[in-house]
């Protein structure tokens, strides 16, 4: 299941069939992995939920790793495109209130399922050095969406400007992951929303101080 492809693989098809082919492997990967996790997914079950044989697959992808290290990729365009239109323009109050509440309903719709790109890392980071490599670019993507929705709010005043926004981001980032794990663990949404109100609440901190008015003489 992890060998070698026996014959030369196409990871970049220049084809409109072999992209949607490969893509379509991909799709199936996914959502079986999220369904069963690495380790209770094999290529025989991609295959088949795919509508492809071994040999496509092996064209594709040189074993199994290199097939999730592909899903690696798919999931985080999705968990991240879940998000928009807000996760890229967090720049106002009203903007990040709008992205807790896309997130908090997210995880309604996905019956409390938790986070996608979490629950990978906690299978695979410790196994699998490049499967870590790929989820650290994942995560370090939203927090650089956190990040620069943040440093436009400071530079448009809502924050102080000695505000850490590499420190806030990550914090949400934080916050956002735990309140994540136990929505999925207790199957209800209360924990992820206490903790994206605290991660707000600790940016809302960082706004300026109302100033005292200077007495004209």
């Amino acid at each position: 299941m992890t060998g070698c492809s026996p014959i030369a693989r196409d990871a970049a098809p220049v084809t409109s069939k072999g992209r949607a082919t490969r893509a379509r492997i991909v799709d199936a990967a996914a959502k079986l992995v999220d369904e069963r996790g690495v380790a209770g997914t094999s290529l025989d079950d991609v295959g088949a939920a795919a509508g492809v044989g071994r040999s496509q697959l092996y064209h594709y992808f040189a074993d199994k790793s290199d097939l999730v290290h592909a899903v690696i990729t798919h999931v985080t365009d999705e968990v991240l495109g879940a998000q928009e239109p807000y996760l890229h323009h967090l720049d106002s109050w009203d903007a990040w209130e709008a992205w807790k509440r896309l997130v908090i309903e997210v995880q309604r719709e996905r019956n409390h399922g938790g986070c996608p790109l979490g629950s990978l890392a906690s299978e695979l980071s410790e196994v699998d050095d490049r499967a870590r490599e790929l989820l650290v670019g994942g995560f370090d993507r939203w927090e650089t969406a956190f990040r620069d929705g943040l440093d436009a709010m400071r530079a448009k005043g809502l924050l102080r400007r000695d505000a850490d926004t590499s420190a806030l981001a990550w914090s949400v980032l934080a916050a956002l992951q735990g309140g994540l794990l136990l929505c999925q663990t207790r199957r209800d949404t209360a924990p992820l929303e206490a903790a994206l109100d605290a991660a707000l609440a600790t940016i809302r901190a960082s706004a300026p101080r109302p100033g005292r008015r200077r007495r004209s003489d």
